[in-house]
């Protein structure tokens, strides 16, 4: 049961927050395998100036910021994980994100850490 946090600015989410979360469920269906109904998001929009970054930082020409923070169980290999970056990064380029726009970060815990709804 992933947990997808996804910082932006105000505009794109405006824009394309259906699609932008179509897209990064059906990225964690492919790449993870999980159920279709295991949909848990949470979109923080920001106004100019909330979102700070480097747009230089490690050579990678940055314009905008979008973050996204999944929590999950660890429990998936490097190269799951890396099929996960890939394709929420061709879906979202689909959309017009560019690849050098999205920073992707991975939390990871035990099944002990959660509950949803039923121990």
């Amino acid at each position: 049961m992933p947990l997808i946090q996804i910082d932006l600015d105000r505009d794109l989410f405006q824009s394309l927050h259906e699609e932008l979360s179509k897209a990064i469920h059906d990225a964690q269906i492919d790449a993870l395998d999980i159920p279709a109904d295991d949909l848990f998001q949470v979109f923080r929009p920001h106004d100019a100036g909330e979102l700070k970054f480097d747009p230089r930082y490690n050579g990678v020409d940055r314009r905008h910021l979008v973050l996204i923070r999944i929590t999950m169980v660890h429990m998936y290999s490097v190269a799951t994980k890396q099929k996960l970056y890939r394709a929420i990064v061709e879906r979202f380029g689909q959309l017009g994100v560019r690849a050098e726009d999205i920073l992707i970060s991975v939390v990871e815990n035990g099944f002990e850490d959660w509950y949803a709804g039923r121990l």
